[in-house]
């Protein structure tokens, strides 16, 4: 076999390798709460604090997830396009200049799931996977 063809199916490999790395991510919220869904859009600007009602006009408080956490890197590397760094330069802007302060974080997905069932006002998000009961999808991700 040839150097190129070798190079070219070892590209697509690890192309294919980076694909299915690529894990689905849900942004869940309280059964109890109004809307059946939330837009990319929408759930990025709560997230990032720039929002705190749902369209339906309810009051929403995000939960999020501690940095290193897989689902918080493919959340937010999804919903605003930003790393760990990025996001750490983001909330100190706001921090400073009294803008905004960042959602509660917790542990994993599991304390997620707990803290939005127990609250009627929380958002979360947790990996694709995760046992979600006790609380309804409002985005998924892929």
């Amino acid at each position: 076999m040839k150097n190129s063809t070798k190079t070219g199916i070892l590209g697509l490999t690890f192309a294919l390798l980076s694909f299915s790395a690529s894990a689905e991510v849900k942004v869940i919220g309280n059964s109890s709460i109004a809307d059946s869904a939330l837009s990319k859009d929408i759930a990025a600007k709560i997230f990032l604090g720039k929002l705190s009602k749902s369209p339906s006009g309810a009051k929403l408080v995000a939960i999020d997830q501690e940095p290193g956490e897989a689902a918080r890197e493919e959340f937010y590397s999804k919903i605003a396009n930003k790393n760990e760094s990025q996001l750490k330069a983001y909330w100190s802007r706001l921090i400073f200049t009294g803008k905004g302060m960042p959602p509660k974080r917790v542990l994993d997905d599991e304390e997620v799931v707990e803290l939005v069932a127990a609250n009627p006002e929380s958002i979360g998000y947790v990996s694709g996977d995760a046992d979600i009961a006790g609380t309804k999808v409002l985005l998924t991700m892929p």
